[in-house]
């Protein structure tokens, strides 16, 4: 029997993000904090028992449909369907909304909901410790993903610390059509090991999460929030550094996301949002931009997503995370 299920994957902001130094593996070493927002992709899974593993992807890109080989979906499903020792047919139909390459988190996203949803199909418990081992193979952002909301990160950004939950802020998205890379970006920052460059960033860090944690707002916080691309990016491509300026001057706290090319802007107000989302729309420049509009997402908010959007399969009465599922034996 085929089980069908349709999945909003939400991206993510770096509320802060700071880069210390390169590791000896190779990586370098964050500190960041996550957040859930509400700009989604969609993805429909049907999961069907079977005698050998077959796995089909579709991706569908501003109406194109593309087959991906090696994406991060599949790939998912490869490593999980080995985990829990299962044959299935698994197909994957991904609508992409959220930008891709502009530091949003999408395709960490969808990876995290084939591990969320998965077992949950395959009638098979996992623990939220083997799906966040089996995320971090796939990327750094994989494991805030399972479970959302507002996050500390560490090391390679695969160690998460849930954070108590901010406000549902408004927020401005604005994506140019720029595409940075990740690799060139690190390789321009050029970070070294140094004890007082680095114990200025932890008490900076720190600072930042405090404010976070006590205020329950990252517009309050935001003045005290850092990106470290930022000036490495912006000198790439002063564009980008001209939009955020335009942003800085409709709202107090304007920040890039990972390592770009998407910038946003936190708002107090649905009318503050309105009226800069207006101002901007009449500059040339925004108007080759995506101008999104969307909202932090708490954890509470992002786990009871996942129960709705699962609720045909799931456990009665589970309040286990992740969610458990009713074919389970």
């Amino acid at each position: 029997m085929t089980r069908r299920v349709t999945l909003r994957s939400l991206a993510k902001l770096n509320l802060d993000l700071r880069v210390l130094h390169k590791r000896a593996d190779g990586f370098h070493e964050l500190r960041t904090v996550f957040q859930s927002i509400t700009l989604s992709d969609r993805l429909i899974v049907e999961y069907e028992p079977s005698r050998r593993t077959l796995i089909e992807t579709l991706v569908h890109v501003d109406g194109q449909k593309l087959n991906i080989p090696g994406n991060l979906v599949t790939r998912a499903a490869e490593l999980l369907l080995d985990a829990m020792k299962t044959k299935a047919r698994v197909r994957f139909n991904l609508v992409k909304n959220i930008p891709m390459g502009g530091g949003l988190g999408g395709g960490s996203s969808n990876a995290a909901a084939v591990l969320l949803a998965l077992p949950v199909l395959a009638g098979k418990r996992m623990p939220l410790e083997q799906l966040a081992e089996i995320g971090a193979q796939l990327g750094s952002d994989v494991p805030f993903f399972l479970n959302g909301g507002t996050a500390l990160a560490l090391g390679k950004g695969t160690e998460i610390y849930p954070l108590k939950d901010v406000k549902p802020e408004r927020i401005l998205l604005v994506v140019p059509a720029v595409h940075v890379s990740t690799a060139e970006a690190y390789q321009k920052l050029g970070r070294k090991l140094t004890s007082l460059e680095t114990s200025r960033k932890l008490n900076l860090f720190q600072l930042y999460v405090e404010m976070l944690t006590s205020t329950g707002s990252a517009k309050s916080a935001g003045p005290v929030s850092s990106n470290d691309f930022e000036p490495a990016v912006f000198s790439q491509f002063p564009q980008l550094k001209t939009i955020h300026g335009k942003l800085r001057s409709h709202a107090p706290v304007a920040r890039m996301t990972g390592s770009g090319s998407a910038l946003f802007a936190i708002f107090g107000s649905e009318a503050e949002r309105e009226k800069a989302q207006t101002d901007l729309e009449k500059i040339r420049m925004f108007q080759k931009c995506r101008v999104v509009e969307a909202s932090l997402v708490s954890r509470g908010t992002y786990q009871r997503l996942w129960r709705r959007q699962l609720r045909e399969h799931l456990a009665p009465s589970s309040s286990i995370w992740p969610p458990q599922s009713r074919y389970a034996r």
